[in-house]
C-alpha cells in the first residue's frame, strides 16, 4: 500500500478518549489530497481513529487489513471507482458506508445505495453535516446491534410482506431480500405506522436523526431503492407531504 496515501490518527489522548468517537475507526478514501486532509482531521477532532487511501486496490486492502467501523468513500477514484470499492468491501464484510460524489446526479445515487452504500452526500459539502452524519451512520449500526440481541424485537408480517426485526430480514412472497442497515431502518419506520403517511422530515428524524430539511432528497432516493428491491406498489407517495406503507387491512402487529 502506498504510504503517502495512508495514514492512522494518533487517537491515544485523553481528550480523544473523551469525545462520541473515541475507538471508532473510519476510513476516508479520496483521491483529491485537499478534501482527503480536510476530512480526515475534522474526524480526528471529533475523536476518531482514521486512514486514508487515495485509489481503489489500496482502499480494499485498507479495509480488509484495518477493519474500519465506517467508509467516507469518494465515487471517482484511480484504479477502480467507489462503486467497485463498495462491492468487494461489502463483499468482505458489512461495513456503513457514506458515498461523496461530485455530481448531483440521482441515477449516480441510486446505483451507489444499490451496491450497498448507506447514504451519500454531494460535493460541495459541509464538515457539520459530514461529521453529523458519520455520528448517525455508526449510531445505527449500534440500534441493529442491540435490537438483534433483544428477544422481544418480532415479526412483523404485512400481506406477502415479513419483516424480522431481531435477525434484520426481508421477506416478500417468501422471498429474501437484501436491504442495507438504512433501507431495513426506514422500511421498519414506514412499517410501526402503516397506512399512515409520514413526512419526509418525519423519516429524516427518525431514520437519519437529521433534522435539516435539506436532507430530504435522501430520503426520496431511499425510497426509490427501496421499491426496486420490495415492490414499488407497498410504498405509496402522497405529493407536497411525504410516504406511506401499504398494508392489507387489518395489518398485522409485532409478533
Amino acid at each position: 500500500m502506498d504510504h503517502r496515501n495512508t495514514t492512522q490518527s494518533h487517537g491515544g489522548t485523553a481528550a480523544a478518549a473523551a469525545t462520541p468517537g473515541a475507538q471508532r475507526r473510519i476510513l476516508v478514501v479520496e483521491d483529491d489530497p485537499t478534501i482527503t486532509e480536510a476530512v480526515a482531521a475534522r474526524l480526528r477532532a471529533e475523536g476518531f481513529q482514521v486512514r486514508t487511501a487515495g485509489d481503489g486496490p489500496a482502499a480494499v486492502e485498507a479495509a480488509e487489513v484495518w477493519q474500519p467501523d465506517l467508509l467516507v468513500l469518494d465515487v471517482m477514484l484511480p484504479g477502480f471507482d467507489g462503486l467497485e470499492v463498495c462491492r468487494r468491501v461489502q463483499a468482505q464484510r458489512p461495513v456503513p458506508v457514506l458515498m461523496l460524489t461530485a455530481r448531483d446526479d440521482e441515477t449516480d445515487m441510486l446505483v451507489g445505495l444499490g451496491v450497498g452504500a448507506d447514504d451519500y452526500m454531494t460535493k460541495p459539502f459541509s464538515m457539520r453535516e459530514l461529521v453529523a452524519r458519520a455520528h448517525v451512520l455508526l449510531r445505527r449500526v449500534e440500534r441493529a446491534t442491540i435490537a438483534a440481541a433483544s428477544p422481544r424485537s418480532g415479526t412483523l408480517r404485512l400481506g406477502e410482506l415479513e419483516i424480522d426485526n431481531a435477525q434484520r430480514r426481508v421477506r416478500v412472497s417468501g422471498r429474501d431480500v437484501h436491504l442495507t442497515p438504512t433501507e431495513f431502518d426506514l422500511l421498519v419506520c414506514l412499517a410501526n405506522s402503516p397506512r399512515a403517511v409520514l413526512s419526509r422530515e418525519q423519516l429524516l428524524a427518525e431514520v437519519w436523526d437529521w433534522a435539516d430539511a435539506s436532507g430530504t432528497r435522501t430520503v426520496d432516493s431511499h425510497i426509490k431503492a427501496l421499491r426496486r428491491k420490495i415492490g414499488a406498489e407497498r410504498i405509496r407517495t402522497v405529493h407536497g407531504v411525504g410516504y406511506a406503507l401499504e398494508a392489507p387491512a387489518p395489518a398485522s402487529d409485532w409478533t
